[in-house]
């Protein structure tokens, strides 16, 4: 689930619980809402700690690993 998807759960959740007064028998939607929006803020924080761990690649630092096996190989048929 993206951020989009977050985000639509916190307002769908937030809705369902300030903004209706519906009576549904066996369902506390007030309760429900507030599941939708703690499911939403939860996927927030887990969306934007996963968007700060993508790795940086810093303009100016090459690091190149070369293998035995590889080196001298120029590919094709008769190597």
């Amino acid at each position: 689930m993206g951020l989009g998807g977050c985000i639509i759960l916190i307002a769908v959740g937030a809705i369902l619980t300030f903004a209706t007064d519906w009576h549904m028998q066996g369902v506390n939607l007030d309760l429900v809402g507030v599941i939708l929006m703690v499911v939403g803020l939860i996927g927030v924080v887990t969306f934007s700690s996963m968007a700060r761990r993508r790795r940086v690649v810093i303009p100016g630092r090459t690091t190149v690993v070369e293998d035995d096996e590889t080196r001298g190989y120029r590919g094709g048929y008769g190597g």
